[in-house]
């Protein structure tokens, strides 16, 4: 559970649930001046449809002025060094530099290319499996199934040897993990750098069929290496982060409501839709990057000077009533209706394909091969401080 004591409020779960205080600040006042978890005052936006307008309006609403921002208690990086921590990573732009920089990676993200990648996901999916028959219960459905699958796609579809994934899942949890102190968190993205940066340059010196060797055969003159550590940087870190967490939320959520999983065995037509409510419903995504105001604005009836800094809480704009019906009920007949989860406008997420097609193979595939599946009398253990929700670990039996 989360400890609202020392987490900002927009973090703050109960299991499955954000704060009821959070779903109170969305219905009373919809936009709150709050204290982030970096020390800074920040407008918390909790509505739909301010939340969307905010996400889908690059102008007045900025990812790129956030970079300036100067965190209390954060380790001074120079100016060359913080220009070489931000090259390639698209989360930290705005058009027309995020533009150039996605439009060389959206032909990799295309559902034909993603269906490409099908069969070996199978593949995947039934070596695990595999293991955790031949292994037999209990296991960690965490360890077993959900990290590991979604690492093994992102490390084949990039070109990361995954005998790596130890040390790169390690700097991962640093780096998110809000309650590491400041410069542990620095000292892991400095070594996630310095990792793909070695990377990049034996790619160049011979480029595989791989996502990063196709970026050097084809962009390699306007990317540079920096730029190129970047993005591959990030797709690592968003491939194998978010995904993993969303099959190992989304079985716990399936277990918990069984006349649902008991829906979906029947329909299991049904598994496209099941997928985009449990993205609504779970909302794993705290927030994503704080945008800052280029002009004043007005959301809510609150007016918000230029120059502030926002943060859009995802789980409370996806549980908006004014949103859905009955927010709160998890209901895999209700489709895709618009959700938040994978963000809006142009930074919505481009691995969103890939990640609707892990999902779409790994669920049924796992109730398939174990259709006994359970929880343990060791609960699963939900992780507070992490930028992506999620389960540290999740004990099972068939």
């Amino acid at each position: 559970m989360s400890d609202p004591m020392t987490l900002p409020l927009h973090m703050r779960r109960t299991m499955f649930d954000p704060d009821p205080e959070l779903m109170t600040a969305r219905d009373e006042e919809g936009v709150r001046q709050v204290r982030t978890a970096f020390g800074i005052d920040a407008w918390l936006v909790t509505r739909y449809a301010d939340v969307r307008e905010v996400l889908g309006d690059a102008e007045r609403f900025s990812n790129a002025r956030g970079i300036g921002i100067q965190f209390p208690g954060m380790p001074q990086a120079s100016v060359e060094q913080r220009k070489k921590m931000r090259a390639g990573n698209l989360l930290t732009f705005d058009p027309p530099e995020h533009t150039r920089l996605r439009r060389m990676l959206t032909p990799e993200f295309t559902m034909r290319r993603m269906r490409r990648l099908e069969p070996r996901i199978h593949d995947i999916v039934t070596d695990h499996l595999d293991a955790m028959e031949r292994t037999g219960p209990p296991a960690d459905l965490v360890t077993a199934f959900a990290l590991p699958i979604p690492s093994l796609v992102i490390s084949e579809l990039l070109g990361v040897p995954y005998e790596d994934r130890d040390d790169f899942q390690r700097r991962t949890n640093r780096l998110l993990d809000i309650s590491q102190p400041p410069e542990v968190r620095l000292a892991a993205q400095l070594e996630s750098r310095a990792y793909m940066t070695e990377l990049v340059g034996r790619t160049r010196a011979e480029p595989g069929d791989d996502m990063l060797g196709m970026l050097v055969r084809e962009h390699g003159h306007d990317l540079s290496t920096d730029e190129l550590s970047g993005v591959a940087n990030l797709l690592l870190l968003a491939g194998h982060e978010t995904t993993s967490n969303m099959l190992g939320l989304g079985t716990l959520t399936l277990l918990r409501h069984p006349d649902q999983l008991d829906l979906l065995r029947k329909e299991p037509e049904r598994i496209g839709a099941a997928v985009e409510e449990l993205m609504r419903w779970l909302s794993i995504i705290h927030s994503g990057m704080s945008k800052v105001t280029t002009t004043e604005v007005e959301l809510s009836g609150t007016r918000i000077p230029a120059g502030e800094v926002l943060v859009c809480s995802l789980p409370a704009a996806n549980r908006d009533p004014e949103f859905i019906q009955n927010p709160e009920r998890f209901d895999i007949g209700r489709g895709d209706l618009g959700h938040l989860a994978f963000g809006h406008g142009v930074h919505h997420c481009l691995g969103a394909p890939l990640a609707r097609m892990e999902m779409r193979i790994a669920f049924p595939a796992l109730f398939e091969r174990f259709p006994g599946l359970r929880e343990t009398e060791t609960p699963a253990e939900f992780r507070s401080f992490h930028i992506v929700y999620g389960l540290t670990s999740f004990p099972v039996t068939w």
